[in-house]
């Protein structure tokens, strides 16, 4: 497996691959040094080493750059790999990928969507092990009541509001009348 940083409109972020297919991403960490021991911690027992990307992963990182500069994409043209994830989880990952951007669901939503009504806190476990944030859009769920709780990306719920604002998400980063 190999990644590579970018710099992106909110920071630097990373993206490992393997062949064409993504299989983790990063947003911003406090530091560059910590972005790329996050993205190169080994996976699945393997190393993952920095490298050039190839035209598949170029692409997706011109997908990402121009998602955080502004030209929302739903960037379900990436393709992603989820080795080693749980069949509960990829239920999630599929059912969150299908969220548009500006859109949100709540963590009891998609449980009903897999067909496991009364697991949002079992939906919320698997987003916060989601190894593909922003391509795998866990920034769009959230709770019950609408409310930001919990974000295990880098910045917490201020990075998700941030993602939120940038899609242009009703009642994020916009002057309320009232």
């Amino acid at each position: 497996m190999v990644a590579a940083l970018f710099d992106t409109a909110i920071g630097l972020c990373a993206i490992a691959w393997r062949d064409d297919t993504v299989v983790r991403f990063a947003l911003p960490e406090a530091s560059e040094e910590q972005t790329l021991a996050h993205i190169t911690r080994p996976f699945g027992g393997q190393p993952v080493a920095e490298g050039e990307p190839g035209p598949a992963i170029v692409a997706a990182i011109a997908g990402v750059r121009a998602h955080l500069a502004g030209t929302v994409d739903a960037l379900r043209w990436i393709e992603v790999d989820l080795p080693g994830v749980p069949e509960f989880h990829r239920a999630v990952y599929a059912v969150t990928r299908e969220i548009d951007p500006g859109r949100t669901l709540s963590y009891g939503d998609i449980a009903i969507r897999i067909g496991a009504p009364g697991s949002a806190q079992a939906v919320g476990q698997a987003l916060g092990r989601n190894p593909i944030p922003l391509i795998i859009p866990c920034h769009r769920v959230l709770a019950a009541d609408h409310a930001l709780h919990g974000f295990s990306a880098p910045g917490g719920i201020g990075t998700k509001a941030r993602l939120l604002e940038i899609e242009r998400t009703p009642g994020f980063g916009e002057p309320m009348l009232f």
